[in-house]
């Protein structure tokens, strides 16, 4: 790697599938970061891939050419009033983080989501009682650090690895709300 690396942000694309499931393998099966005990097959994930980037953002960042993570937005719930609301997540590949790329890709989905209409992001995240070798509380600091509050919090509702882990829903609005609200535009990759 170059002492000055080329980082590029860019939507995801299909064929970006491969390697992004790769990274969400490693939390799927070395941590409670995700309480998905299954690694997606492939086809699955790109089912995933395509449902999201019909509607809403899913970005990719790289640097010097390869894939270090990932970032999309979802719905938040499923009732139309819900709308201006999404669900934010993001995966980097486990030597990528503490490097400031999760904060560059938060940073560009934000803005993507701005220039949707969306208020609000929601984010769901899986919290230890007792930091361990499975998870920390590093995905509700850096949250916090990109200015989101802690909204909610559900003691010990996951289970996985033998251990039982709390998880936090945590908001930050990104919009004003106003009557009438205008509609939502989509703000899918492609």
């Amino acid at each position: 790697m170059s002492d000055n690396p080329s980082i590029t942000i860019r939507s995801a694309e299909l064929l970006d599938a491969g390697r992004l499931l790769e990274i969400y393998g490693h939390y799927v099966s070395r941590t409670a970061v995700t309480f998905e005990y299954d690694i997606p097959t492939a086809e699955e994930f790109l089912a995933r891939m395509k449902r999201t980037m019909a509607r809403y953002p899913f970005l990719v960042i790289l640097r010097d050419g390869q894939i270090e993570g990932y970032s999309y937005a979802g719905p938040f719930y499923g009732r139309a009033a819900y709308g201006w609301c999404c669900e934010t997540s993001v995966y980097l590949a486990p030597q990528a983080r503490g490097q400031g790329l999760g904060r560059l890709l938060y940073g560009a989905l934000e803005s993507r989501l701005k220039e949707m209409g969306i208020v609000s992001m929601y984010a769901c995240i899986a919290v230890p009682e007792v930091p361990d070798e499975y998870l920390t509380g590093d995905s509700e600091a850096f949250h916090r650090h990109l200015g989101f509050t802690r909204a909610g919090y559900f003691r010990e509702c996951g289970y996985k690895f033998g251990h039982w882990y709390s998880m936090v829903w945590m908001e930050k609005t990104i919009g004003k709300r106003v009557s009438p609200q205008p509609p939502v535009r989509a703000g899918h990759s492609n």
